[in-house]
């Protein structure tokens, strides 16, 4: 859903968004992890950050603060491209990040696995917070910022010639989603209470983007019915992988079966229904529909 704020309204695919959930699993992490526990995971730590321990939820509203800003001071040259040179330079971002990330070992642990963390998110905090997403996707959709961001979609001149900045449009969309991807990383950090870099690179990036893709990116709609149906299927895959590896019966082993089919799912959407299952209604707009003609 965070994704879909940014993509779904400005139409410029994204691969950053994974590096900025890595930013808000990260600083979230540093900061809620107990101090005893930081001299073990991390030597190196700056001293600023020895005896600091928050509670894991204030930790993540302020891990999904820093990324917001990071995102601001990154993203404004990058908003001014259009079409493959926007997607190009998003790709270098996720890789600038992941490199950074990977490369920082005083902070993160460098390419080993970050540990102990607090878990404190919740099937009740995680349903929260999700809520307020929404919430937050559909204000933000159908208010002036997004509709003018919708329209220099469809028509930039069209949008320019009614007073819209769109290079700032975008950078606002782009702060506003990185910020629900670092909430989203705190969450999920604090959830498996470990992880490393290669958690939120290229494979985590082609999931999501799949799930855009599939729910279809224009509407919030099809992002969370992307997202349910792609974990969902994900999930059943991952399950059949370990029955066909263990299996008497079953003298071989398909290794990679997940992605492949993953991909071959995309690849018929993309030829069949380009535009994903919720191209432009929301579902309350057909609820609405619905009601009305009864």
């Amino acid at each position: 859903v965070g994704l879909q704020v940014f993509m779904g309204n400005s139409g410029i695919l994204s691969f950053a968004h994974i590096g900025f959930m890595s930013i808000g699993a990260y600083s979230s992490g540093l900061l809620s992890m107990p101090i005893k526990m930081k001299g073990f995971v991390l030597r190196d730590l700056y001293p600023i950050f020895e005896n600091v321990a928050f509670d894991p939820i204030l930790s993540i509203l302020i891990g999904g603060i820093f990324t917001a800003i990071i995102a601001a001071i990154l993203t404004l040259p990058l908003m001014r491209l259009n079409d493959a040179a926007a997607v190009i330079s998003s790709f270098a971002l996720l890789m600038v990040i992941h490199s950074i990330v990977v490369g920082w070992s005083a902070v993160t642990n460098g390419p080993r696995t970050f540990f102990g963390l607090p878990k404190a998110t919740t099937l009740e905090i995680a349903l929260i917070f999700s809520f307020l997403t929404v919430i937050f996707a559909f204000v933000y959709k159908n208010s002036k910022f997004g509709l003018l961001l919708r329209a220099s979609r469809d028509n930039d001149i069209a949008a320019e010639s009614i007073g819209a900045n769109i290079v700032y449009l975008r950078w606002f969309a782009i702060i506003a989603s990185a910020f629900l991807a670092g909430i989203a990383g705190g969450l999920w950090g604090h959830f498996i209470t470990s992880f490393s870099p290669k958690s939120f690179y290229l494979k985590e990036t082609f999931l999501v983007i799949s799930m855009i893709i599939i729910g279809g990116s224009f509407t919030v709609t099809g992002a969370i019915a992307g997202a349910l149906l792609v974990t969902i299927g994900y999930e059943f895959l991952r399950w059949t992988e370990k029955v066909i590896k263990f299996s008497d019966a079953i003298k071989f082993e398909f290794i990679g079966l997940t992605e492949i089919v993953l991909s071959i799912t995309i690849i018929i959407f993309l030829i069949t229904k380009p535009k994903g299952l919720f191209p432009f209604k929301e579902i309350g707009d057909t609820i609405n529909k619905i009601i009305k003609k009864e």
